[in-house]
């Protein structure tokens, strides 16, 4: 556990923050702690998260998105020890599932920023590759003491044909967040700031849209919101299903995350629940009738 003292002499090592005195303001985190100090936001990396994050690729990406005008200003990074110090986003609301049905607009201004995002022109160094990062994490997972879900490894399998339908006809990679908690959108009202760029990387877009509704726990009114605004049309039945596919492979991808935390002795949430709920999710969505629907759209078009 991180003191307040600790957190002081982390403090005493970054420029923007030398002879900082006042108060520090916990501000939450699963894997990290985060803090508001005066007008800049701290952040501090979690034990354990030097295993699967590289902090020079981070760096990049939340330089390049605060370039793009979709995250804070970077006022720090040491890629050492992963500690960041951004500027403090005044007077935005931190999101949940609960806001995001509650706050009239917040589904479309999350689309837009998306939108915003992808269509920078922004290069990531990292290329996120599922299917690699599936194997990558089950291999962190064989050298701990922690089981899998029953039946994960079938699902793999399975969703090797899903592999083959996204290349079939691959969208252009471009700059993605890729780990779109709810948590991790700042909602001003007039526009939404994406923040926390671990996981980030070049792309299919279509994961961003499929993670976040999952995420926030979209309803169809929801997702269309946010897909209309993100379009600014109807999408077409491949773009819809690469959507719906996602939403099933960021559960399967989450849920290995999610118990590389439990090995690690995350105290921040019950992460076997997590990984559990998370694989039921996506073995549900999978056994739906209208699922093989979806992928067959994309492996047409």
């Amino acid at each position: 556990m991180i003191e307040e003292e600790d957190v002081r002499g982390i403090l005493a090592t970054i420029p923007p923050l030398l002879g900082y005195a006042g108060p520090l303001e916990r501000l939450g985190g699963l894997t990290n702690r985060v803090y508001r100090a005066g007008d800049v936001c701290l952040r501090i990396p979690g034990k354990g998260t030097e295993e699967y994050i590289d902090r020079a690729n981070e760096a990049v990406a939340a330089r390049e998105a605060a370039t793009a005008g979709v995250s804070p200003e970077v006022l720090h990074f040491d890629e050492a020890t992963g500690v960041m110090a951004t500027r403090f986003i005044d007077g935005a609301e931190t999101m949940s599932p609960e806001k995001f049905k509650s706050i009239e607009g917040s589904p479309r201004r999350a689309g837009e920023i998306f939108r915003r995002l992808h269509g920078s022109g922004a290069r990531f160094p990292f290329r996120f590759e599922l299917f690699a990062m599936i194997d990558d994490y089950l291999k962190v997972l064989s050298t701990k003491d922690v089981d899998l879900p029953k039946g994960y490894h079938d699902v793999v399998r399975e969703a090797d044909g899903i592999r083959s339908a996204l290349a079939a006809h691959p969208l252009p990679l471009v700059a993605c967040h890729c780990d779109p908690l709810c948590e991790n959108f700042l909602d001003k009202g007039d526009r939404m700031w994406l923040v926390d760029w671990e996981y980030s990387g070049m792309n299919d877009p279509m994961w961003d849209l499929g993670d976040l509704s999952v995420e926030a726990k979209f309803d169809d009114e929801q997702d269309e919101e946010m897909i209309r605004a993100y379009f600014g049309r109807e999408p077409r039945p491949g773009e819809r299903g690469r959507i719906v596919i996602y939403k099933a492979m960021c559960d399967l991808l989450w849920t290995l995350w999610g118990l590389i935390q439990l090995a690690n002795a995350n105290p921040a949430d019950d992460f076997r629940a997590y990984a559990d709920g998370r694989f039921a999710r996506c073995s549900a969505l999978m056994e739906t009738a209208d699922f093989p629907r979806h992928v067959e759209a994309v492996r047409r078009n």
